[in-house]
């Protein structure tokens, strides 16, 4: 099985470096590697540039954002499997992609998820969040329960039948994108109780500044699903708490 992996980004100099070797470090050989960049104008592509030769597609132009941006690398992937690594976050381990390919073989799932770690930006030692993504129970959607998104790989040939990010949204394209996939048509999913990405803080979905067009966008999301957003956004925001709370367990 091809896995297409793509990352996106914007002046990402102090990052990318991580992402990408992330990616080329993972032991699983069938591995194609797309970075969709919006025309960055510090050192970006200058880094990315210098692994050209193991890189399978680079794309540099101006977008409208990051979701077009993953939007446009999904329709260039040609992999069984097709899942993103941010330019801000890198692999647990070199292990993960061969871990979820026998997942793939095993369970035959339309999706795959797992578990996640936030750290430190300076640090990245020092875990700031724990997210332990949990098994799917379909009540949960309404205690504004998803798995961690950065964590989530699936079947080409379902996203091409139940379609892209909605890029009218600025900051939870994902979460309409989760909520859609998993609640409203109910694909066939499996939790891999494993680490599958370290994200350093301070992410867009992170940012406190963009917190209130997030929440505001989260609401719109479970209205468009029928669900109460008085109920599923309170309880989303409450289930940080124990990801913060465990946090401990890996720090200490």
């Amino acid at each position: 099985m091809k896995v297409s992996i793509i990352t996106t980004c914007y002046n990402r100099a102090y990052t990318i470096k991580d992402a990408i070797e992330s990616v080329l470090n993972q032991d699983y050989p069938l591995i194609e590697y797309i970075i969709v960049d919006g025309a960055s104008t510090d050192e970006t592509m200058e880094i990315v540039h210098q692994y050209s030769n193991r890189i399978t597609k680079i794309v540099s132009e101006q977008d409208r954002g990051m979701y077009e941006a993953i939007n446009k690398g999904i329709r260039m992937a040609t992999g069984d499997i097709i899942g993103l690594m941010h330019s801000d976050d890198v692999f647990y381990n070199n292990q993960v992609i061969s871990s979820i390919v026998a997942a793939f073989k095993r369970y035959n799932p339309d999706m795959i998820y797992g578990n996640g770690i936030f750290v430190d930006a300076k640090n990245h030692n020092r875990t700031v969040r724990n997210w332990i993504s949990g098994k799917k129970r379909h009540k949960r959607f309404k205690l504004g329960w998803l798995p961690l998104h950065t964590t989530t790989y699936f079947k080409s040939e379902v996203l091409k039948k139940y379609g892209l990010y909605n890029e009218t949204y600025q900051i939870a394209a994902d979460t309409e994108f989760l909520t859609r996939y998993m609640y409203k048509y109910k694909i066939k999913t499996h939790y891999l109780n494993q680490y599958i990405v370290k994200m350093k803080i301070g992410g867009a979905s992170t940012d406190l500044k963009k917190a209130i067009i997030k929440w505001s966008e989260d609401i719109r999301v479970y209205r468009r699903y029928n669900l109460n957003p008085y109920i599923a956004l309170p309880a989303k925001i409450l289930l940080k708490t124990p990801q913060l709370i465990t946090r401990k367990r890996l720090t200490e």
